[in-house]
């Protein structure tokens, strides 16, 4: 069988190839009914536009690259889903790349990323989205950029979270529940999250009249392997904490893990809980209690808003988003 042509789905609809692309594209100023007759021939001829004729056309390769230097797959797969389902919604593919921030080369490499690629934007998510020489090298070429969680959200679009009034309130859970000795697994300093979310632990323990104790801060990388060397180090202290609030939820199931490992039984002698509420938290026993982050709305958000900016249809910003407390079963009253 020959393969369905643009034109053939003109013939069908009754329009013109211009019009079938200006529908295929989203492009306003089409009449309903005219949209309507086009879509139908779509789906009756089971039409495939071909990107490489698209980018032609339309001198854009219909391509979003996503790059990331993060730890956590759960976070990534989140993200991930989120940017696929934008890029869907209008016809775009999604390009995944993960990066090492911290290389010598780093910008580099994204530069022939982008020259074999040629991607109509990126999305950043952390730690690269705060890589000051990557976002000269992007806004010196003008190659639009959405972030995702940003540390100055002022001078960029995408999409970000009030990560240290999240973690401020899970603090403050943990001080209802009679907790006073209450440790924090810092997220990585790179990361704007392992900032907010450490200013956030500060100002609950301010608020419930608390002091800070050195012992109890202890630094991860956003890793399972890192939350369990921070948990490892805190259940091995004379005074050891009632309770753990990690920058992620990776590290809190890797102090689950610490503690199984040394007899320590969560809740009843230790409460333990996380940030983000990946997949992974309802996964692990028992379930973790978390700040549950939209990943996945996120990604998506970020998407729409540097689709924006490429297609040249609005006013891109900087989204903000919203939290939910998630309490499971790995918190409960101080022993």
């Amino acid at each position: 069988m020959s393969r369905v042509t643009i034109n053939d789905v003109a013939r069908a609809s009754g329009t013109s190839k211009k019009t079938v692309s200006r529908v295929l594209n989203n492009e306003p100023n089409v009449r309903d009914m005219v949209r309507e007759r086009v879509l139908a021939a779509v789906a009756e001829l089971n039409y495939r536009p071909l990107t490489s004729a698209r980018s032609l056309a339309a001198n854009r390769s219909f391509m979003i690259g996503l790059l990331y230097d993060n730890l956590s797959p759960s976070y990534i797969m989140e993200v991930q889903a989120g940017v696929l389902e934008a890029c869907e919604a209008r016809q775009y593919i999604m390009m995944v790349q993960p990066l090492v921030s911290t290389a010598p080369d780093f910008v580099e490499r994204v530069e022939g990323i982008l020259s074999r690629h040629q991607p109509d934007g990126l999305i950043l998510t952390p730690p690269i989205t705060d890589h000051p020489k990557l976002l000269n090298h992007l806004r010196k070429n003008e190659l639009p950029f959405a972030s995702i969680a940003p540390r100055q959200p002022k001078d960029c679009i995408g999409v970000r979270l009030r990560e240290r009034e999240a973690a401020a309130a899970m603090v403050e859970h943990l001080v209802s529940l009679g907790h006073r000795r209450i440790a924090h697994i810092l997220g990585d300093p790179k990361h704007g999250a392992g900032i907010w979310r450490l200013a956030g632990y500060r100002d609950g323990l301010k608020r419930a009249g608390l002091k800070e104790n050195p012992a109890y801060m202890v630094q991860g990388r956003f890793s399972f392997e890192s939350g369990v060397a921070a948990a490892r180090q805190l259940l091995a202290l004379k005074q050891r904490p009632t309770a753990i609030f990690a920058a992620d939820d990776d590290m809190a199931v890797g102090a689950i893990w610490a503690a199984a490992e040394a007899g320590v039984s969560v809740p009843a002698e230790m409460s333990i809980c996380g940030f983000d509420d990946t997949t992974i938290a309802t996964q692990v026993w028992p379930p973790l209690t978390t700040v549950h982050q939209p990943v996945r709305e996120m990604g998506k958000r970020a998407t729409e808003e540097l689709l924006l900016r490429v297609l040249g249809k609005g006013e891109p910003s900087m989204v903000e988003v919203g939290y939910e407390m998630r309490m499971r079963a790995s918190t409960a009253a101080a022993p």
